[in-house]
């Protein structure tokens, strides 16, 4: 199938739009569902269909009919979920198949968009400033879309739903952002100027999630790079911005306090409740209950909306009433505690350690760990604080993740038995024969 700029284009909107949803029931129907519709056929009439799927797949689909025959979940619910998981993941797999496999096209074309994404979001502060409603108003194009006050006066979300949401897939941007920012250093064509850009962008989210990410990517680099003066100084920098940002800034200073109170204190008082805290508290509490009761293979995709009507908080009489996050709860790693038990959070674990490439300094010319540090903190963003399972192309940087180590488990390979055949050929000079004369059996 031939690479064309209108597929490139509409592969990366199926990414970066997700605040466009056509209706509610019985399913959001969101923007990039539209573009599986119309790219999905191309893509079957051109490759095979992926068998590892089947394999991933096959666990979740035994254990969701079997919680639904036994009143733990509805058929809507977890087809619903199935469903969705299975055609975003088909998807993107197709995408890895489109590019063939090529990681840094990909990677790179993801970098393109992330600046287009910050220029917008770094312009939506300025129009905001300068009372230039158009500039900073989105809801004219974007249905699914809010504007939140608070941080610099409000918080960047570009042509995202949340902040959060723009922070999460802005931080593998983010992480090459860093990196390119050390000197000497250049990779994927992204300039000093716009790794300024983005960092600029991540830090006018004022999102919680998003300085978290700042943190995990400062220890990936100490990971990956063995320097431990720099995590010092990176912790002494990271106390002395969260002490500005408390101090300036009300809506953290708001986030922190009151996790402060649910998580310390225990305490589930007015201010404490009313905060997007008590939402992923409440749904610890409701997933770690849920667990209880199934702990191996939970209750089966989607079912942890039944989980928060059993177990929520807010059901306790004279309690505020609402169901924020209700159906992905508010973090991927507390719905797979809750819908897949132990089998979904031992496979996520085992998975990240599995396909985790580090940086070897002994080979500077692969740049791949930077492909799979950066997309490593966004998957940990998302067991964070994102619960929704195939939102802004998570199955894409699942699949690129795993292609990263995959390419590099081949490339070893290949370049371990090149080492061994000139081993072979030297030998066979010494003892005076023709290099290569005799047919080698095959590894």
């Amino acid at each position: 199938m031939k690479e064309t700029r209108t597929i490139n284009v509409l592969i990366y909107l199926s990414i970066f739009v997700s605040s466009i949803t056509f209706f509610k029931e019985p399913f959001e129907g969101y923007f990039h569902y539209m573009i599986f519709l119309i790219l999905l056929p191309r893509f079957i009439g051109s490759y095979s269909f992926p068998k590892q799927l089947v394999a991933i797949l096959v666990v979740p689909l035994f254990i969701g009919v079997l919680e639904v025959l036994i009143g733990n979940n509805t058929w809507a619910l977890f087809l619903k979920i199935f469903i969705g998981l299975f055609l975003s993941a088909t998807f993107y797999y197709y995408v890895m198949e489109y590019y063939a496999f090529d990681t840094k096209k990909m990677f790179g074309y993801y970098l393109k968009a992330a600046v287009i994404v910050s220029y917008i979001g770094v312009f939506q502060l300025i129009s905001y400033r300068l009372h230039f409603r158009p500039g900073y108003d989105y809801h004219w194009i974007l249905n699914k879309w809010g504007i939140v006050n608070g941080g610099f006066g409000m918080r960047v979300n570009s042509i995202f739903s949340e902040a959060a949401q723009f922070a999460i897939v802005l931080s593998p941007a983010c992480f090459v952002a860093i990196h390119n920012l050390i000197p000497g250093t250049n990779a994927y064509g992204l300039s000093r100027f716009q790794s300024f850009l983005i960092l600029l962008a991540m830090i006018l989210t004022s999102s919680s999630t998003g300085y978290v990410g700042l943190f995990i990517m400062l220890i990936l680099f100490v990971i990956n790079f063995g320097q431990f003066i720099y995590f010092v100084l990176g912790v002494v920098i990271a106390i002395v911005g969260a002490n500005v940002l408390y101090n300036n800034v009300d809506e953290f200073r708001s986030r922190v306090d009151s996790s402060l109170g649910l998580w310390i204190s225990d305490e589930l008082s007015l201010e404490n409740v009313n905060s997007s805290s008590f939402v992923l508290y409440n749904n610890y509490h409701i997933a770690t209950e849920n667990f209880k009761s199934n702990f191996l293979g939970g209750t089966g995709l989607g079912s942890h909306a039944i989980a928060y009507e059993k177990y929520s908080y807010t059901n306790q009489p004279g309690f505020l009433d609402f169901s924020f996050n209700k159906a992905d709860a508010n973090s991927m790693l507390l719905r797979l505690l809750s819908e897949t038990g132990l089998i979904g959070v031992i496979f996520i674990l085992v998975f990240i350690r599995r396909n985790f490439v580090s940086r070897n300094a002994y080979d500077n010319e692969n740049p791949d760990w930077i492909i799979s540090n950066a997309v490593l903190v966004l998957i940990l963003l998302y067991l964070l604080r994102q619960g929704n399972y195939f939102l802004n192309g998570l199955p894409f940087f699942m699949w690129l993740y795993y292609t990263v180590r995959k390419q590099k488990e081949v490339e070893t390979q290949n370049r371990l038995m090149g080492i061994e055949e000139e081993e072979e050929e030297e030998v066979e000079e010494e003892n005076g024969l023709q290099p290569g004369r005799f047919i080698r059996r095959p590894r």
